[in-house]
């Protein structure tokens, strides 16, 4: 049976004659709009201990120190540690006994449409909260895009935003994957995205925040989440902003030879181009949620064993539900100005120039690969082999319609699209469907398809279901 959504005045209140409830709200950039529902609504006396708004820049610093951008994991965080730390030191004595406290803070930009070169509109909103008075805390942060043409739809999604969040935190932080369904409440991700979250505390013991960064793909809270090789939840900006990047999507089911080959082929020529003016660039693997189904359901657990095995060579991870290259460079391309490389297999190549995936586009083919390309971005392209006949084929001939031979010409020549002319031959040889069946079987042979540490982790660890399969005696 469903249970009916509570709107943003009824949490708000139902939070206020919550005699347990008790703290402060700090808000910087889009007015006092999660603050403001908790006064409109009433019995406000019975939660609310503070409101604070340091919008002077030199106010904030005096308050909370020095920081280099204000709308920032930082700052959030220094205002979320000094209230907590307040209320302890002014109220524990007086009430701690009966009160479980919580400091609210959050720092926004919102956009302006009469600034158009503005970024858009963002924030950053956190929770640090006790579950039983004098508990130890635990710590709810997001980071928000907001997406309205209008200040104050922004500040209002922002309100909404901020009850949903203390509403969770209070009441259904024993079902995180729930509580993140629930920030949208009386929202739509047309309104404002939610691309980042993390989970800390004793409230979430046990919580694995890479579920998390997947559940906001799963629930659409967002298009793509991203996290690094140690499992930090991150917003792509923190990352990319300013860097050229080389992403490699794939299923990593697991990452093989072949795959690790073209990636590390791609980054030497990356590399070498004369817009990286000699810049590392960001290495990076991503995932679609289509790449993550295990027949028709997300297993979370053999996502887990994916992430394990990728963090082993030391890569951040996004997440997304792009199907198509255009759109994933689109969204990079919102985070960075610099170049953008893709390593890509030739059969993904096909894909690329195959007509009939891009029949929801008002420009078709055309419109796709205008968006795929204007952005500096390039195709780096590893051979592939014809198991039956032999035959290897590379950029240079591979079959294309011929109404697009001098499109897919003109992208080769102006090096949009680029051979991969030096590979491992042996790779070439290695299958997936072959590395999965040798992980079942428990088969040591597997260290000659994939990389070695990640070999020496899925045997440790038993990932991908290593060893299930027993060879029959006798046979």
């Amino acid at each position: 049976m469903s249970v009916e959504k509570l709107n943003s005045g009824q949490k708000a209140l139902q939070i206020n004659l919550d005699a347990r409830r008790y703290g402060t709200f700090a808000e910087i950039g889009a007015g006092q709009e999660v603050a403001r529902w908790f006064f409109q609504v009433g019995k406000a006396s019975g939660t609310v201990a503070k409101t604070i708004s340091a919008y002077d820049m030199a106010v904030s610093d005096a308050i909370y120190g020095p920081a280099e951008r204000y709308v920032s994991r930082m700052r959030l965080q220094a205002m979320l540690d000094l209230e907590y730390e307040l209320l302890l030191q002014r109220l524990d004595k007086s009430r701690g006994d009966r009160s479980a406290f919580f400091a609210f803070a959050n720092t926004v930009a919102t956009k302006h449409v009469a600034k158009p070169g503005q970024e858009e509109g963002q924030g950053w909103l956190g929770i640090k909260f006790q579950t039983m008075p004098r508990s130890e805390p635990s710590s709810i942060i997001i980071h928000v895009r907001l997406l309205d043409w209008e200040t104050t739809r922004q500040q209002e999604a922002v309100g909404i935003m901020g009850v949903n969040l203390i509403y969770g935190a209070f009441y259904q932080n024993i079902e995180p994957t729930r509580l993140i369904g629930s920030l949208l409440d009386g929202l739509t991700c047309q309104r404002i995205e939610v691309d980042m979250i993390k989970f800390s505390g004793p409230a979430f013991v046990g919580v694995d925040n890479r579920l998390m960064a997947l559940q906001l793909v799963e629930q659409w809270l967002t298009e793509a989440a991203m996290f690094t090789a140690d499992g930090e939840n991150i917003i792509p900006g923190e990352l990319l902003y300013k860097k050229p990047v080389l992403l490699e999507r794939g299923s990593f089911r697991p990452l093989t030879n072949p795959m690790l080959d073209m990636l590390e082929r791609a980054q030497t020529k990356f590399a070498a181009e004369p817009a990286l003016q000699g810049e590392a660039p960001v290495v990076m693997f991503e995932m679609t949620l289509r790449q993550l189904q295990v027949g028709d359901a997300i297993d979370h657990r053999d996502f887990l064993d994916r992430v394990d095995t990728l963090s082993a060579l030391g890569k951040p991870v996004l997440i997304s539900n792009f199907l198509r290259y255009h759109r994933l460079v689109s969204y990079l391309a919102r985070q960075t100005q610099r170049p953008i490389g893709l390593p890509i297999g030739l059969v993904r190549l096909r894909d690329v120039f195959d007509e009939k995936f891009y029949t929801d586009l008002p420009g078709g083919l055309m419109e796709s690969l205008g968006q795929l390309f204007k952005n500096g971005a390039k195709l780096y392209v590893y051979p592939s082999l014809d198991k039956k006949t032999g035959k290897l084929f590379t950029v240079h001939n591979l079959d294309i319609a011929p109404k697009l031979r001098h499109l897919y010409t003109y992208l080769v020549e102006n090096r949009f699209i680029e051979d991969l002319a030096e590979y491992k031959p042996s790779a070439l040889n290695i299958y997936s469907g072959e590395v999965l069946e040798k992980i079942h079987s428990g088969d040591e042979s597997l260290a000659q398809l994939i990389p070695p540490q990640i070999f020496a982790l899925i045997k440790a660890k038993q990932l991908f279901g290593w060893g299930r399969k027993k060879p029959v005696v006798g046979k």
